[in-house]
């Protein structure tokens, strides 16, 4: 019953991409499949943006420099959609 939890390793081991979907591969052979348009920036990028991903947080998130887009695998196990920045304001 225990022994899933102990052989679970959330590390990212791959990252594709299709029209509609990010898919996050894990270390444990788990893949993550998430639509596109929850991530905003990644859905406006280009194939070449999308490529130049970089593997940080220690295993278990994924940083596109040009992009400035950071997602991590416990959010994306969670389902959690990038913020809606168009519902803050500024009360400057």
């Amino acid at each position: 019953m225990g022994t899933l939890a102990l052989n679970a390793d959330e590390r990212v081991e791959s990252v594709e991409f299709n029209e509609e979907f990010l898919v996050v591969g894990l270390k444990d052979g788990r893949r993550i499949s998430v639509p596109m348009e929850w991530y905003p920036r990644l859905a406006r990028a280009s194939a070449q943006q999308l490529a130049n991903w970089q593997v940080c947080g220690g295993g278990y998130g994924i940083h596109w420099p040009e992009l400035d887009e950071d997602l991590s695998t416990e959010g994306l196990l969670r389902g959690a959609p990038a913020p809606d920045k168009s519902l803050t304001t500024d009360a400057g």
